[in-house]
């Protein structure tokens, strides 16, 4: 028997093989349990959202791997209509993670896992019954995925963010279990859209600040639209610097006979609500590979922040990564009407229930079809093509 004491014990300074290693799949000279960069940020996620079309209601979910700080968590936030009032509960689950990564097989944080049914096309998405609230979702893809062009973040010399992603959309089935009630989720009606990071993204708890950043952070633009038509699937990601210059420029179509399309340099116009920066839609103006355009026009259903309980972009409430203590869980509620949650809606990103027509030459199909999935925009802080002057700058 060894001695967990010495170098090569159970707990000691080169510990770290696990089940993944049995497997073929090594891209450094270490275990696989040992992220390939030591910066703390490192981080393996997945993100998924369902809902059925009408606005009525949203599902936002995920989960999430932290290596560095030794850390796994899970959310589901949902927004929904409640006695009149619109709400987002958030049920929250944190854990320690293995330091083997036998875990990341059994992807799995407390009453939440995730199950790989056929890798890149079936997922099965379980969380026994949490603070009232409970799921058992089966996801099928409707076309393959998309491999995302790399999105970097520098601030200064240093780098914020620097992750490789996949997305796909595709159709929801199983149920969904609120306070007492069940909610049938049927593919004919339910559409959603995910993806999966990994790379580096500011994570866990706040790193000493060092030197103030040079130039200083004054905002950024974001736009994600991953939308579900009957014949293809459109991925769009778009990121701009405050004075409109483009650092990431991201379309593609993908057909149901596995054909893929770049849809070139998008033109965005962004419509808001008056005095906010909550958008109710957008044209999207693209180029085919033929020089022939497709224009997707975007409304809103139903927006969500998903920095209201979700752990994103500043979240008060729940940062990903953070260590909560051993099998943490909770759940809070946000009444949107409430000055002290509708003053942080326009300081984060905000996913929509998003529904788009198709038109143009391009288009490939009938003049209007439907599709549904994700819009998501940001824009915070300066971002001079919108006439945002500043972080407090709000539209016309």
């Amino acid at each position: 028997m060894s001695d967990p004491t010495s170098p090569h014990g159970l707990h000691g300074e080169y510990y770290g093989l696990g089940p993944l290693d049995e497997f073929p799949i090594h891209q450094l000279p270490r275990p696989v349990a040992w992220a390939g960069s030591s910066d703390r940020n490192f981080y393996d996620r997945c993100y998924l959202n369902a809902h059925d079309r009408t606005g009525d209601l949203f599902l936002i979910t995920g989960l999430g791997f932290y290596p560095n700080l030794g850390t796994k968590d899970a959310f589901v936030l949902l927004s929904r209509e409640v006695e009149g009032r619109r709400e987002q509960t958030a049920v929250h689950l944190s854990d320690a993670a293995d330091p083997r990564g036998a875990d990341r097989m059994a992807q799995q944080v407390g009453n939440y896992r995730i199950e790989v049914t056929e890798p890149m096309r079936r997922l099965r998405i379980v969380m026994e019954e949490t603070e009232g609230v409970a799921l058992d979702l089966r996801w099928e893809g409707s076309f393959e995925v998309v491999q995302e062009l790399p999105h970097v973040m520098r601030q200064g010399s240093g780098t914020t963010l620097d992750a490789q992603r996949f997305a796909q959309v595709g159709t929801w089935e199983g149920t969904l279990h609120v306070d007492g009630t069940d909610i049938a989720v049927t593919p004919d009606r339910w559409v959603g859209s995910r993806d999966r990071s990994w790379g580096i993204r500011p994570v866990g708890e706040a790193a000493p600040a060092g030197k103030p950043a040079d130039p200083a952070f004054e905002g950024m633009w974001w736009l994600y639209v991953p939308m579900r038509f009957d014949e293809f699937c459109v991925v769009l990601i778009i990121q701009e610097t405050p004075d409109g210059f483009r650092t990431l420029n991201d379309c593609t179509r993908v057909w149901k006979d596995g054909r893929v399309e770049q849809l070139g340099w998008p033109r965005v116009e962004v419509r808001y609500t008056s005095d906010t920066r909550v958008p109710t839609g957008a044209t999207i103006t693209c180029t085919t590979p033929q020089g022939t355009e497709l224009v997707l026009e975007v409304e809103s259903l139903l927006p969500v922040p998903i920095h209201v309980g979700g752990g994103y972009g500043g979240d008060s409430d729940w940062t990903h990564g953070m260590w909560k203590g051993p099998a943490f869980t909770e759940r809070l509620t946000y009444d949107l009407a409430d000055p002290a949650v509708a003053g942080r809606v326009m300081f984060g990103v905000i996913d929509h229930v998003g529904r788009a027509t198709v038109h143009g030459p391009g288009a490939g199909v009938p003049d209007g079809a439907e599709g549904w999935g994700l819009f998501e925009h940001g824009s915070l802080g300066r971002h001079d093509p919108s006439g945002f002057a500043d972080w407090f700058t709000l539209a016309p």
